[in-house]
């Protein structure tokens, strides 16, 4: 670790407080100070600098489970937003050097750079095991503080994430495009609105084709469709669905115009409040690289990323009636049956909860994305599809 950046001594002590009043004792990794937030687990084994820069983790402080992290430092090219969201990190054994060839700083350095607070400890599989037990809760992480009731204290007068607001803090203030690459030729237009969106996402899609205009989290469906775009996506974000009753404007905007419509995660929860279900916090979440989800129709199971704290309420035994037609769970989590998909069935709309865009990985669900330029083209030309089903046999 660095030893004496941004003013701390090599090791300083730091500790974390929890609301429920256990807390841990350990060394400053990242930037002097205290911060505070929700305090969730990750159990991804790769992809910290994607896990740091990823906006729907604003307002959280992160706790991974793999033991090693900082290993290959930080790049300039793997970032999932302009900086770092995380409100704290919480590591086991940071890298005491990085190596990797794209590396172009420390991990240390980077947190302390952009002012993030983190603290190492040797009790993060009891951390982990302790909010697995009693869920996702308030916390801090201090350098200064000695005493840690009064930190509690301060931990107990912080914002919950339950009722937070908070895809405006994270979205672009202007739209920008993002185009496909040289020697792949533009097949459709997209507008995807930004409720938190991770950059992988807007890129997977101008891989295959797509020209993608991202909006402000407060795009209203007339902006939108002023785009006359071939299909609308809703991205991943932070804070509570709940709160989000712009976005749901917007989609039900999208669905009355009968425009193709994909969306992830934050964007799933989104388009299952349009449909008319209702949502709720989940005790501790699913983040990670590897959680199996399965495809209800096909069987199949993919293990995926994912990054969130909030669910769909929504049948499970088959399809149901909306204001839009019928639709169905697509998608399941094997590990404790939550909602991971929705799809109309008497419309081009469908939402995953989890990742397809994902790096560092996995990609089991990439040709979601295939998928959702079928749908385009279908919508635009019924003898334009690939052959691949845009949506998966319905029973």
């Amino acid at each position: 670790m660095s030893s004496t950046a941004a003013g701390g001594p090599e090791h300083a002590e730091a500790i974390l407080v929890l609301e429920d009043g256990r807390h841990f004792r350990g060394r400053s990794f990242g930037a002097p100070g205290e911060t505070l937030g929700e305090i969730v687990f990750n159990t991804g084994m790769t992809g910290y600098q994607e896990t740091l820069t990823d906006p729907s983790y604003h307002r959280q402080i992160v706790v991974m489970t793999a033991p090693h992290i900082g290993n290959t430092g930080v790049n300039d090219d793997d970032p999932e937003s302009g900086r770092i969201w995380v409100a704290g990190y919480v590591v086991r054994e940071p890298a005491r050097v990085s190596s990797n060839w794209r590396a172009k700083r420390t991990l240390d350095e980077e947190l302390r750079r952009q002012g993030v607070v983190g603290i190492a400890l040797d009790g993060t599989r009891a951390l982990t095991r302790h909010l697995r037990d009693r869920g996702a809760m308030r916390a801090a992480i201090s350098t200064t503080a000695t005493d840690p009731e009064r930190l509690r204290e301060r931990v107990l007068a912080s914002p919950r994430m339950a009722g937070a607001d908070l895809a405006g803090e994270v979205t672009t203030t202007e739209p920008y495009t993002v185009r496909p690459p040289e020697g792949v030729a533009t097949r459709f237009r997209v507008a995807a609105v930004d409720l938190g969106i991770k950059a992988m996402t807007p890129q997977r899609l101008a891989e295959r084709g797509c020209e993608v205009t991202v909006l402000p989290a407060a795009a209203t469906a007339e902006e939108i469709l002023a785009l006359d775009p071939d299909g609308v996506f809703f991205s991943n974000g932070p804070g509570d669905p709940a709160t989000a009753d712009t976005a749901v404007a917007a989609v039900r905007g999208v669905l009355d115009a009968r425009k193709p419509l994909f969306g992830i995660c934050f964007g799933n929860q989104i388009l299952g409040r349009a449909l008319g279900l209702g949502t709720f916090k989940l005790r501790f979440g699913h983040r990670g690289v590897n959680q199996p989800v399965r495809d209800v129709h096909t069987r199949r199971v993919h293990i995926t990323s994912h990054n969130h704290g909030f669910a769909v309420d929504a049948p499970l035994d088959g399809p149901f009636d909306t204001p839009y037609g019928r639709a169905e769970v697509s998608h399941v989590d094997l590990n404790d049956n939550v909602v991971e998909g929705l799809r109309l069935l008497d419309r081009p709309a469908f939402s995953v909860q989890y990742h397809p865009e994902a790096a560092a990985g996995p990609h089991d669900a990439a040709e979601l994305f295939d998928a959702f330029c079928d749908l385009m083209a279908a919508s635009s030309d019924p003898s334009a599809s690939s052959g691949r089903p845009a949506q998966p046999a319905q029973s």
